[in-house]
C-alpha cells in the first residue's frame, strides 16, 4: 500500500493552554494512533514556539497566525490534523453571524461578505462587539422570541445562555466582561426547541478523504449537570458528494450537509489562506417560539475534538479493508466511578482528572452497519 503522507514521524502541538488533563491525554492519544495510521513514528510534544519543521503536527486547537504554522514547517492540509486561519477571531464563534449595522465594531480583518454567503445555512442571529449593539440586536431578537447568548471562546455549550425578556437579556449582557466582549465579541441567536443537532465533518489525513454525519450524546457529570457524553459517526470514504449520496433516503439529513457544505466553502473562499484537513459542523434543525422550522449551523471547529477519537478509529477501518465504503464509529465519555471499557475499544483516558473528577474515555468501531464497495 502507498503511504498516505511523505511526512516521516507525527508531533503533538499543546498550544491551547487551559486543556485538562484528560484533554491532553485523550489528544495525545489520538496523535499517536494517526502516526501509526500515517505509517509515521510518533514523536511526542513539539513546542509551539519551535522555529523549524516538526513533521505532521496535531495540534490541540486552531492555528490563529499563517506565519506560526509556517514557522513549524505546516504549509497546508496535509501537514497537519487540524486547520489553520489568518486571525484568531476566524476560529471563534462569532463569524458564523453578520454585525448588527455596516458601521458596527468589528476586528480588524472582518468580511462582512461571509456572513452574507451564510445568511441561508445559520439561524437568525447577529455578532457584536460593543454593550450597545448587543442589546440592540437582542431586542430585536426577542420580537420573534426567546435568545440565546454565546461567549466567542466558549466551547461546547459553556459560556451560554437564553434571555427571554428584555430584563434577562440586560443582565445576561450586564454579567459578561465587558473588556472580553469588545475584544471577543458575543453571538446572539434565535433560540430553538424540539432540536436535533447533526455532526457533519470532512477529513484529509495525508492522501485518504473521508466525511461523516452523525450525533452527540450527553452524560451526567459528578455536579449532576449534563456535559458530553460521546459522538456516533458513520464515516463515509470520500467528500461531501459521497457523504450526500450515503444520506439519499434522509431529507434532514441531506439538508443538513447541504448547510455545513456550504459554510465551509464560504469559510476557505472569504478568509484567504484558511485551510483545514479536520472540519467539523455542528447543525441544528428545530423550531422556534412562533412554530416554525428552522435549521442552520451553530459553529465550526478546526481541530482535534471529542469526536476525533472516533474519526481517526474509522480511518484506520478504511485504511485497513479496501473494501469497505463507510464505517460507523463512536467516541464515550463516563463520569463517575471506571466504567468498563468494551472489548475492542481503545481506551484514552481512565482516571481522576483534577477539573471533572473521575472519568473514562475510549472510542471504538462498530462491526454492524458497515457498507462495502459495489463490485
Amino acid at each position: 500500500m502507498a503511504a498516505l503522507t511523505p511526512h516521516r514521524h507525527v508531533c503533538f502541538v499543546a498550544c491551547r493552554r487551559d486543556a485538562r488533563d484528560h484533554e491532553l491525554a485523550t489528544q495525545r492519544g489520538v496523535a499517536e494512533r494517526l502516526a501509526t495510521l500515517l505509517g509515521c513514528r510518533y514523536a511526542g510534544d513539539a513546542d509551539p514556539a519551535a522555529t523549524g519543521p516538526i513533521g505532521y503536527a496535531v495540534p490541540n486547537d486552531t492555528l490563529v497566525s499563517l506565519e506560526q504554522a509556517q514557522r513549524l514547517g505546516i504549509r497546508g492540509r496535509l501537514d497537519l490534523f487540524g486547520g489553520v486561519v489568518p486571525l484568531p477571531f476566524i476560529a471563534t464563534k462569532v463569524i458564523t453571524h453578520g454585525l448588527l449595522h455596516p458601521d458596527a465594531p468589528a476586528p480588524a480583518g472582518w468580511r462582512r461578505e461571509f456572513a452574507e454567503r451564510v445568511a441561508n445555512a445559520v439561524l437568525p442571529g447577529y455578532s457584536a462587539f460593543s454593550l450597545d449593539d448587543a442589546q440592540a440586536a437582542g431586542r430585536r431578537l426577542l420580537e420573534e422570541g426567546p435568545v440565546r447568548l454565546k461567549a466567542a471562546m466558549g466551547t461546547g455549550g459553556a459560556g451560554q445562555s437564553i434571555a427571554r425578556t428584555p430584563q434577562q437579556l440586560d443582565e445576561q449582557l450586564a454579567s459578561l466582561d465587558q473588556a472580553a466582549l469588545q475584544a471577543h465579541g458575543v453571538v446572539l441567536e434565535r433560540n430553538l426547541s424540539e432540536v436535533r443537532t447533526y455532526s457533519i465533518g470532512l477529513l484529509h489525513v495525508g492522501s485518504l478523504v473521508a466525511s461523516y454525519f452523525g450525533s452527540q450524546h450527553n452524560t451526567l457529570n459528578r455536579h449532576g449537570e449534563e456535559v458530553y457524553g460521546g459522538s456516533e459517526l458513520t464515516v463515509v470514504r470520500g467528500g461531501f458528494d459521497a457523504l450526500e449520496r450515503a444520506a439519499a433516503g434522509d431529507a434532514d439529513l441531506r439538508w443538513a450537509i447541504a448547510l455545513a457544505r456550504s459554510y465551509h466553502a464560504a469559510a476557505l473562499e472569504c478568509y484567504a489562506g484558511m485551510y483545514a484537513s479536520r472540519a467539523n459542523y455542528d447543525v441544528v434543525r428545530g423550531h422556534d417560539a412562533q412554530g416554525r422550522a428552522l435549521a442552520g449551523v451553530l459553529e465550526s471547529s478546526w481541530r482535534i475534538g471529542g469526536a476525533s477519537g472516533a474519526e481517526v478509529a474509522a480511518l484506520q477501518a478504511l485504511v485497513d479493508d479496501a473494501s469497505l465504503e463507510s464505517v460507523n464509529a463512536s467516541t464515550t465519555e463516563v463520569h463517575g466511578p471506571q466504567a468498563v471499557v468494551p472489548p475492542g475499544a481503545t481506551l484514552y483516558f481512565q482516571g481522576d482528572d483534577p477539573h471533572v473528577g473521575p472519568i473514562t474515555k475510549y472510542a471504538q468501531v462498530h462491526p454492524h452497519g458497515h457498507a462495502r464497495r459495489e463490485d
